[in-house]
């Protein structure tokens, strides 16, 4: 990767992040936006080692708690070990194919619910198994689409 083209990347990913906070705290869509930090998390992830991968997670994971502090350590947490995996998804995960990428992007936001809901159930804050089902599946779709929306976008523009 050229440095150019790494500094488009980086700038890329910092809107992801900053548009996941106008969206989610600036407009008070809350859940009804898509969880742009796990799809910022994810793309940035396949280019970066694992232990740096870790680092951007569990700062997006601090970001992230100062806006809803209800989730405050259990998401830097959970975004430093979806940042590890998606980093070592590499060796398995090779191309940049749609199907995979939508696969890439519903499996990272599956893991990234459920990675919440058991730390805040051994915290004594969880709910039932079905409230975690049926958000979490829909938020992943909703978060393959436009994670894959994103990386086609940013093919496009580099």
């Amino acid at each position: 990767m050229t440095e150019g083209t790494r500094w488009k990347f980086a700038v890329f990913i910092v809107v992801l992040v900053a548009l996941h906070f106008i969206l989610r705290v600036g407009l008070g869509l809350g859940v009804l936006a898509p969880d742009l930090l796990v799809v910022a998390l994810l793309l940035a992830s396949r280019r970066l080692r694992p232990g740096t991968a870790a680092g951007l997670g569990f700062l997006l994971g601090l970001l992230e708690g100062s806006a809803n502090p209800f989730v405050f350590g259990v998401a830097s947490l959970a975004l430093a070990i979806l940042g590890y995996l998606g980093s070592r998804s590499r060796e398995w995960l090779a191309g940049d194919d749609p199907l995979n990428m939508v696969a890439f992007f519903f499996a990272g936001t599956l893991l990234y619910e459920l990675l919440l809901y058991v730390m805040l159930a051994v915290g004594g804050v969880g709910g039932s198994v079905m409230a975690l089902l049926i958000p979490a599946l829909l938020a992943s779709v909703y978060a393959a689409a436009v994670g894959l929306g994103a990386s086609t976008l940013y093919r496009s523009l580099a």
